[in-house]
């Protein structure tokens, strides 16, 4: 798995990328330490986790 930091933008890719059909392996989510996240699965089956951190 890899992580991609979109800062503010986090909504904006989740909404992206169910637009675009790709699978959602985990919804967008806010965990307790302030991490705002979702994971989605590429087309070549990898795993992607991005994610906004408190202070972006």
């Amino acid at each position: 798995m890899i992580s991609v930091a979109v800062g503010d933008g986090v909504e904006e890719a989740y909404e992206e990328a169910k637009r675009r059909g790709f699978e959602i392996v985990h919804p967008l989510t806010t965990e307790p330490w302030g991490l705002r996240r979702f994971l989605v699965r590429a087309p070549d089956g990898n795993v992607i986790n991005i994610v906004s951190h408190k202070n972006d």
